[in-house]
């Protein structure tokens, strides 16, 4: 099993998730996070972090449908992130909004 960051968290990014994970397994885009699932142990600290309610086990099938494909993909290519740093400015107006994948960027965060 491992967990899997969400669509909730495109352009919400809170990265509350990051400061606790024990093996730094969190990539990020300009807008959003993925977690690697071949670095993530399974712990699931992240879970109950996560501001925006985006991050679910594999197993949630109906939660992580796609995006376990998309996590393992960009976490290959994005740079590893381990500081929390601020959130978007808008992150509160974008938390909760349904279906947001059309705003997904594939543009690499900046990292640590």
């Amino acid at each position: 099993m491992t967990f899997v960051v969400t669509d909730n968290c495109i352009r919400c990014k809170y990265m509350d998730c990051v400061e606790v994970c024990p093996v730094d397994c969190f990539y990020e885009d300009e807008n959003m996070l993925v977690i690697h699932p071949d670095e993530c142990i399974d712990c699931g600290v992240c879970v109950p972090e996560c501001p925006a309610e985006a991050i679910f086990p594999d197993t949630d099938k109906a939660a992580t449908d796609d995006w376990l494909a998309l996590n393992h993909k960009y976490a290959q290519i994005w740079p590893n992130i381990t500081q929390k740093r601020d959130p978007p400015t808008d992150a509160d107006e974008m938390n909760g909004i349904k279906e947001k994948l059309s705003q997904f960027s594939e543009k690499p965060g900046i990292g640590d």
